[in-house]
């Protein structure tokens, strides 16, 4: 795997994992929304977009894996309305406690 820099932006509530390989210019991306819920805060994870040239490099996993770091350091949950976080959550089981 080629070094892969993840970098989180995030303006008014809403935000993205940006993942980038050396020497192209596509970025990766899994996009998400914040809000409140009952139980505190909440990311609904929307998309997770991946260039062609991305494919098969497991870059999606290590996007999903900075939003799993992220609500733990944080203290939100997630709701993965995206299929492949919803497919992740599935694999990881380990991750039920930040399921929204």
């Amino acid at each position: 795997m080629d070094h892969l820099e993840i970098v989180r932006l995030e303006q008014g509530g809403v935000g993205e994992y940006h993942a980038q390989l050396p020497g192209s210019s596509e970025v990766a991306r899994l996009t998400w929304v914040a809000r409140d819920d009952a139980g505190g805060p909440v990311r609904v994870a929307e998309h997770t977009l991946v260039p062609r040239a991305f494919e098969g490099r497991g870059v999606a996993g290590q996007l999903v894996a900075a939003l799993i770091a992220d609500a733990r350091t944080q203290g939100f949950r997630i709701v993965p309305q995206c299929s492949y976080v919803a497919a992740q959550f599935r694999r990881h089981p380990d991750w039920s406690d930040l399921l929204a």
